[in-house]
């Protein structure tokens, strides 16, 4: 059989010197693993395939543009693709380049490769025997962490592509910083806590930047219905769709919101959908493999505390609050929180919510794999004496339980520092949310 000749156009284009289109740069980066299969994955139009690019661009910055192979297979053309055609598009390319076989690393980016059936086999091979670094993604369930881990048969390390972060969000308007925070003028200042409150609205994905409201509001529901379809009703043959919807409605309008399946089920009998709680867990699982929510648990050592407590569940991204809030109020507080719970899963954090003994909550406690720890309080408005209060002996309670965390309080703009008073001592940072997410550096 001889190889597609759409394959061969796109081989053309991938070791052409013409430069790769610019994208604005992801902060992403893979893990320094040899010997792995990297397998970039995240929601839907999150921009998988744009890192896809920017690593092309990069590894081309350094090497000649025949070692940095970007291929995407989606293209309806390409249907019914099977592993014997990337066999000989791997023949095709060392034919034209053969004293790189053996001798010299190519870099391949394949993109949607989950459209070619038998592709898994194939690149377990081709790791074996080629000298090659392969990533790759694609917009299916098939390339969720699950099916990954099953596919590859730990052949592979995982890198999750987010939305845009906020630093992101300002380095594709072209705003990004250059300096910390508190060298930033008072003009500075004011249009970076502009952005931030827009940042809070739009969220980051992509194609959502700058839209009209109501069109930024369209596209996000389009979103989350083809995973809706797509990576969960199709993949996993629900047939219970109209249970799916509700639950993703409850779990999408209520961020920072205790889930228990036990009340959802409840909730479910009493307007007449018959699911089990075994089905309503399957889905909310599917939900988080999905990308399009992230599930908190009690921060606790106790696994069967931590299994029979109600875990915080928040949007992948804050601009989806308010795509499917129908009240049309903001929700300044909670979307606060689902930026935070962003960053700390972008930084790569183990994560839970803290519950005192005199029952005061604590939104996030974080550690790291270098052992540093973290008790994160977010307040949109800490003006109120009782929520200060609140806010701040929940912090103290919490660090007598986790003696070795950092206490931290995030607010929403500069003007609430404030009302925090001078002498709070003991081991506690304020900032706002922006700071904190600007001046990352190696202490947090």
């Amino acid at each position: 059989m001889p190889i597609h000749p759409i394959l061969i156009d796109r081989l053309n284009q991938a070791v052409s010197v013409e430069p790769v289109s610019l994208y604005t740069r992801r902060d992403a980066v893979l893990p320094a693993i040899p010997r792995k299969i990297h397998a970039v994955i995240g929601m839907r139009r999150a921009g998988k395939t744009t890192f896809l690019r920017q690593l092309q661009s990069e590894k081309r910055g350094s090497l000649p543009p025949e070692r940095a192979v970007y291929i995407s297979f989606d293209d309806d053309r390409l249907a019914g693709l099977s592993s014997t055609q990337l066999s000989q598009l791997f023949e095709e390319y060392y034919r034209r380049y053969p004293d790189l076989r053996h001798r010299e690393t190519v870099s391949w980016y394949l993109d949607e490769i989950q459209l070619v059936d038998g592709w898994e086999r194939f690149l377990r091979r081709v790791l074996d025997t080629e000298h090659v670094e392969v990533v790759v993604s694609g917009s299916s369930a098939r390339m969720l962490s699950k099916e990954i881990h099953t596919s590859l048969r730990g052949r592979s390390v995982e890198t999750a592509i987010y939305p845009f972060s906020f630093r992101e969000y300002l380095r594709h308007r072209g705003e990004e910083p250059n300096k910390p925070t508190d060298q930033l003028t008072a003009s500075e200042r004011s249009l970076i806590e502009k952005r931030f409150r827009e940042y809070l609205l739009e969220g980051g994905f992509p194609e959502a930047q700058r839209l009209a409201p109501t069109l930024r509001v369209e596209l996000l529901q389009g979103y989350v219905n083809t995973v809706l379809f797509r990576d969960i009703v199709e993949r996993y043959g629900i047939t219970q769709v109209a249970a799916l919807r509700w639950l993703v409605r409850q779990c999408l309008r209520n961020p920072a919101g205790m889930l228990s399946v036990h009340r959802l089920h409840k909730d479910l009998k009493s307007q007449g959908h018959g699911i089990s709680k075994d089905a309503l867990h399957a889905m909310f699982g599917y939900l988080v493999d999905a990308f399009l929510i992230s599930a908190i648990p009690l921060s606790t050592e106790s696994e069967r505390k931590r299994n029979s407590n109600p875990r915080k569940v928040y949007p992948i991204d804050p601009g989806l609050v308010g795509a499917f809030d129908p009240s049309g109020r903001p929700n300044t507080g909670h979307t606060l929180e689902t930026v935070v719970l962003g960053e700390l899963e972008r930084r790569k954090a183990t994560i839970g919510y803290v519950k005192t003994q005199s029952g005061y909550e604590v939104d996030f406690h974080a550690q790291f794999a270098d052992g540093r720890e973290f008790l994160i309080q977010v307040c949109a408005d800490i003006s109120p004496e009782e929520v200060r209060e609140r806010e701040l002996r929940g912090l103290e309670e919490a660090s007598r339980e986790h003696r070795h965390a950092t206490k931290l309080l995030l607010l929403l703009d500069h003007e609430q520092k404030l009302f925090i008073p001078e002498n709070l001592g003991g081991n506690m940072s304020v900032k706002t949310v922006y700071e904190w997410i600007l001046n990352r550096d190696s202490s947090e």
